[in-house]
């Protein structure tokens, strides 16, 4: 099981790629390159969440 702090770090990590993705595809990106961002901005996230919440 995750602990609590673990599973907000992954819940808000996911929200910022679903995003990143989404706006990504809007943007006129073919869905391969929009999935790509996304889950770079999604391992960006967590580093950056993992880091700020204590």
């Amino acid at each position: 099981m995750l602990s609590q702090r673990a599973a907000v770090v992954f819940l808000l990590a996911t929200l910022v790629g679903i995003g990143a993705a989404v706006l990504s595809c809007l943007a006129g990106n073919a869905w391969p390159l929009a999935v790509s961002v996304g889950s770079g901005a999604s391992a960006m996230a967590v580093v950056f969440f993992n880091q700020i919440i204590d």
